[in-house]
């Protein structure tokens, strides 16, 4: 065994306290052995002056968008997709994806992100970028059957299926998976009826986009006369082990449906406010006892991957949802974007004590932004960013040592994103 210390700094625990201390790291085995006062590692990160932290949880992101940064903006939803981002993935190439997922994980990297769910396609492509980049993932083919005959919908859920079997345990078992119909609008409730069985077979969670608008809620409730997480159970979705991102239209109904099955919900507040989706009732979901977690969603749609960002922004707009300046508080946000999103995807992380995985944030703190230092639990909520990260680390492994990103060669990922970004662009025209 060797063991990495982390030296010199202040230590987030679990019940959002903070503390001086150093933590011991198991870097073989990839998890954490002491917090606190702890024995001599066999090597040593310097965290003097800075916070010590789990790292950030994005549990709901499209990686690969990162290409699609800036292409399209100030639309809702539903246009948005079908006259721009449709159009342009549809001629996205593997090692486009590929490229695409590189950026998205070095930005990740540069914020202090140590795990993700990423649903897109060519998702091998993807597990090759998350691999290099040494983080920890959820990942699924996003599945959409909408302009699909019956044949062509069967195949897309089938590749599903196969990218949920076969890429699981990817990454010396950094990256685990999941059944990923996109949408209840736009998948079909047959193929969900065929599909799902098998999934539960397979044994891997299902994730999938959920009352993100009104436009997605109305068309279930029209045509079916039931809300659409009723719908979603109706099909057999919904258990301990599923999660929905967005969320935004939630009812008293769903809310306790999603209470009494366990279904998590990934709360992303700043596509949701870009897009004029909605604010989702996230008081109302902690209160329940429903699981909650943060995402980016896409850099399409949000632009920027920098969960410290999310979380600030869930704070803000949950204070507003509730009507209520004490709703989603500091602790509650910075506890969605850790413990929450890791609880959320499955993860033994989100914490920083013994025998969980070693995914660690380290801070500087020594800035003007981040002083006087009177509670640095609402500094992490309502004034850090990802910019103020030293050092990532993700099972163990240094992935980024005093901004310095180790795992990757950020110039060539930049550059090699520029070039097909614009390509790709040239293509869909």
């Amino acid at each position: 065994m060797t063991t990495l210390e982390i030296t010199g700094g202040q230590v987030l625990k679990p019940d959002m306290t903070v503390e001086h201390g150093d933590v011991l790291v198991d870097r073989e085995a990839g998890e954490i052995l002491a917090v606190g006062d702890v024995p001599a590692g066999d090597e040593t990160l310097d965290a003097t002056d800075g916070l010590v932290m789990p790292g950030l949880v994005n549990a709901h992101t499209h990686l690969a968008m990162a290409l699609l940064r800036g292409y399209a903006d100030d639309k809702p939803l539903d246009s948005w997709l079908r006259e721009d981002v449709w159009p342009i993935e549809g001629v996205l190439e593997p090692d486009d994806v590929r490229a695409g997922a590189a950026l998205g994980a070095l930005e990740s990297i540069e914020a202090g992100t140590t795990a993700l769910c990423d649903m897109y396609f060519h998702v091998p492509a993807v597990v090759d970028a998350v691999e290099q980049a040494g983080l920890r993932a959820r990942v699924g083919h996003g599945v959409v059957t909408v302009g699909k005959d019956g044949d062509e919908a069967s195949a897309d859920f089938e590749e599903g299926l196969a990218v949920a079997r076969e890429q699981d345990g990817a990454a010396d078992g950094r990256v685990s998976t999941a059944f990923m119909p996109h949408s209840l609008t736009t998948v079909d409730g047959a193929e969900l009826d065929e599909f799902v069985p098998k999934a539960r077979e397979a044994d891997v969670p299902i994730h999938l986009h959920a009352n993100e608008t009104r436009d997605e809620v109305t068309p279930i409730v029209d045509e079916h006369g039931e809300r659409p997480l009723e719908y979603a159970a109706s099909h057999g979705l919904l258990n301990e082990t599923d999660f929905i991102a967005h969320g935004t239209h939630l009812d008293a109904t769903e809310i306790d449906l999603l209470a009494e099955t366990g279904a998590g919900v990934v709360h992303c507040p700043a596509s949701n406010m870009k897009l004029a989706s909605g604010i989702a009732p996230v008081q109302e979901l902690l209160d329940a006892g429903v699981t909650v977690g943060l995402g980016t969603d896409g850099a399409a749609s949000n632009n920027d991957l920098d969960v410290f960002d999310e979380l600030r922004d869930a704070a803000m707009v949950g204070k507003l949802a509730a009507d209520d300046a004490s709703a989603v508080d500091a602790a509650a946000a910075v506890g969605m974007a850790t413990a929450g999103s890791a609880d959320v995807l499955g993860f033994d992380s989100g914490r920083l004590a013994e025998g969980k995985k070693a995914d660690i944030a380290v801070l500087d703190l020594d800035s003007a932004h981040l002083t006087p230092q009177h509670d640095l639990v609402s500094h992490l909520a309502y004034a850090a960013s990802g910019a103020d990260v030293l050092h990532t680390i993700c099972d163990g492994d240094v992935l980024m040592r005093d901004r310095e990103v180790l795992t990757l060669d950020a110039e060539q990922v930049r550059e090699e994103a520029e070039e097909r970004a614009a390509a790709a662009v040239e293509r869909a025209r």
